[in-house]
């Protein structure tokens, strides 16, 4: 009997010695923020509201003996939550210096275009979405089915010194709609960044299929840095080609504070411009950072109303840990 619960200890200690070889690391980040918002408008008369967000990331990986790390990572968040969602972005990450990175998004990802969409001063069309007239305001949506779900996103091995490339693949299931697209960033010249991205989506209708091309440059002198971005998406008819333009300048005071302006314009076929300007602050000390921000928006359903102007203001505060 004892020579049974020898073999049987012997089994085990060698099953964790090689067990040990593949031993990877979880990491465990998160974030909280409370926010005080409200507009002012023709028909939205000072609606104030608070929110919240809560997040929290796991990440855990592990290096091959190839030489290839293997990396996941998932969000629970506090949304996800409301909705049903046991967790929020997941994804799978596979990667080395000679065979580039693919990383596959079960949900949260991103196409290689909507990796560099966002406007040059950061989405401001999104605080007024469902404003009080019921309108929804989409200014660089990529039309790719289902926003990054179920997604391939692979970036090229460096090639050349300051040069990323990207390729994407993006599935809608049983919408019928995928799309490709590839991008890339070269950040070779000391505070200049530039990035260009074209994205075709695929539906099956004419009415809808089309593509999308995004270009963004930003460069950094000193405390400033000036960034320009323009994306176009031509969705089959004319009617529904959008074109959003943005530009954005930041500067920052010192290390705890900084101050951005931001202008961007979103050009639908031959209607009306809506237009989007606004000026944020933030003051940041260890994990916490305290931001104010003031928007105003006009024609934001590309028609000249003064229903659809408004004024955006919020206050809030954010910790890290």
């Amino acid at each position: 009997m004892n020579n049974f619960k020898k073999i049987g200890l012997t089994a085990l200690a060698a099953s964790l010695v090689s067990t040990s070889v593949f031993a990877g690391e979880l990491t465990a980040t998160g974030s909280a923020s409370m926010t005080v918002e409200g507009y002012s408008g023709t028909i939205l008369e000072s609606d104030t509201a608070w929110s919240m967000a809560d997040s929290v990331i796991l990440a855990g990986s592990t290096e091959l003996d190839n030489g290839m790390t293997v990396s996941m990572s998932f969000e629970l968040d506090g949304d996800a939550e409301a909705t049903g969602s046991a967790y929020d972005d997941n994804s799978l990450t596979i990667a080395s210096d000679a065979l580039g990175t693919l990383v596959f998004a079960a949900h949260g990802g991103s196409s290689a275009t909507s990796a560099i969409d966002a406007t040059a001063a950061g989405n401001i069309f999104d605080n007024f979405d469902g404003a009080a007239n019921g309108l929804t305001v989409t200014g660089v949506a990529d039309g790719s089915a289902a926003a990054g779900d179920n997604s391939l996103h692979y970036t090229l091995p460096a090639m050349v010194d300051g040069l990323a490339l990207m390729a994407s693949l993006n599935t809608g299931g049983a919408t019928g709609t995928n799309a490709t697209g590839w991008a890339g960033t070269y950040t070779g010249v000391e505070g200049l960044s530039v990035s260009y991205g074209v994205g075709n989506i695929e539906t099956g209708l004419s009415t809808t299929a089309g593509d999308q091309t995004v270009m963004k440059a930003s460069y950094a002198y000193g405390p400033l840095t000036l960034g320009y971005s323009s994306n176009e998406i031509d969705l089959g008819l004319a009617s529904t080609d959008k074109k959003t333009t943005s530009w954005g300048l930041s500067y920052t005071v010192s290390d705890d504070i900084s101050v951005t302006y931001g202008v961007e314009t979103i050009d639908l076929a031959d209607a009306t411009d809506a237009e989007y300007e606004g000026i944020t602050a933030s003051y940041t000390t260890g994990g916490m950072t305290v931001s104010l921000t003031s928007q105003d928006a006009a024609n934001i359903d590309n028609t000249v109303d003064t229903d659809n102007d408004f004024d955006y203001w919020a206050l809030g505060l954010s910790f890290a840990f």
